[in-house]
């Protein structure tokens, strides 16, 4: 009797075992399938990253450590080859007439989450790295205002939950709404670049809208992405346990080069368009990781106070923005 019981109980773990040997197979099939797809340009951006949230939904990607690693490394390698396909006068073009609206949406955006963190009662540190995330660009202003700020890894971890979540929804929504008020290549460009957070969506929302609208929003956005440096500083200055290091983004400074490059050496110019196809390449394998990251686990840890105070933040800065940028710019 009892060894019956015994072999039963060896059964049922063995075959325990084989399902979830069976479905981490399945799970690495539909990964990679799924990335060579986005690699070859056969989904389109949204649909990369549903297919990523799909994904995450199904089953816990078990790579995740090593997933967050490589879509930082991708970002910045697609937003470096999307230089390649930029023109000086054009990217200096684009980031002066989005400046004025850049200074006014940080303000402004920096004012109303310390509103949101007294009102809802946050924790600051985590409050002030998802304003930070809003104001800036993402992900990258939270990594660079963290060590600053001397946050910890639950707090990074929640703003980063917040922004991601957000970033997802963007991508989906900002071309239907530039489409649904007949918006101009040049006024989603500088737009997306001001009311989405981290470059990744805002690349690939600007890409589904136009070829145009990629080019003036990704130089709006890294401009935009410079203010890291004195937000970071002002951080470091007025908190009393944070540290005092500035880390800034060095994909920025690449960038800028590239732009030069392409502009100005010509001998580049049969090269170039390959380059910038592989960066596109390489942003659509990225929003297909950051999809993949987002489970509705990570939802419930982020929590709905912090989501609330983004989503706040996000719908007030994305509005007024859509509302100047349809008023002044054309």
């Amino acid at each position: 009797m009892v060894n019956a019981f015994n072999m039963k109980i060896k059964e049922a773990l063995l075959s325990s075992s084989t399902l979830k040997t069976q479905v981490s197979i399945w799970y690495l099939l539909v990964f990679f399938a799924l990335i060579v797809l986005c690699a070859f340009k056969v989904l389109s951006d949204p649909l990369a990253l549903l297919a990523g949230l799909i994904l995450a939904q199904i089953s816990k990607n078990p790579f995740l450590g090593l997933n967050h690693k490589l879509t930082s490394f991708l970002l910045k390698f697609s937003v470096i080859g999307l230089g390649f396909g930029m023109n000086v006068t054009s990217a200096l073009n684009a980031s002066k007439q989005g400046m004025w609206i850049t200074v006014g949406s940080i303000v402004a955006t920096f004012c109303l989450g310390f509103i949101l963190y007294k009102v809802l009662g946050l924790d600051k540190k985590t409050s002030l790295l998802i304003s930070s995330g809003t104001a800036i660009c993402g992900g990258s202003a939270i990594a660079a205002v963290s060590p600053v700020l001397g946050a910890k890894e639950k707090q990074i971890s929640v703003a980063l939950g917040v922004v991601f979540i957000l970033n997802s929804v963007a991508l989906f929504v900002f071309p239907v709404v530039g489409t649904f008020f007949n918006m101009s290549q040049n006024q989603f460009g500088v737009w997306s670049a001001i009311a989405i957070h981290d470059t990744s969506s805002v690349v690939g929302a600007a890409a589904k809208y136009g070829e145009k609208a990629l080019e003036i929003a990704t130089t709006v956005k890294l401009a935009r992405a410079l203010w890291i440096i004195p937000v970071s500083i002002i951080v470091a200055l007025f908190s009393k346990t944070g540290k005092k290091g500035v880390k800034i983004p060095y994909f920025i400074g690449l960038f800028i080069l590239a732009i030069l490059a392409n502009t100005y050496v010509s001998q580049l110019h049969t090269i170039t368009p390959y380059i910038t196809e592989f960066a596109k390449s390489g942003l659509l394998v990225t929003l297909f990781l950051i999809g993949t990251g987002l489970s509705f686990s990570s939802l419930k840890q982020v929590g709905y106070r912090p989501l609330l105070q983004g989503v706040v933040l996000w719908v007030a800065i994305a509005s007024a923005t859509l509302w100047v940028v349809l008023l002044f710019i054309h």
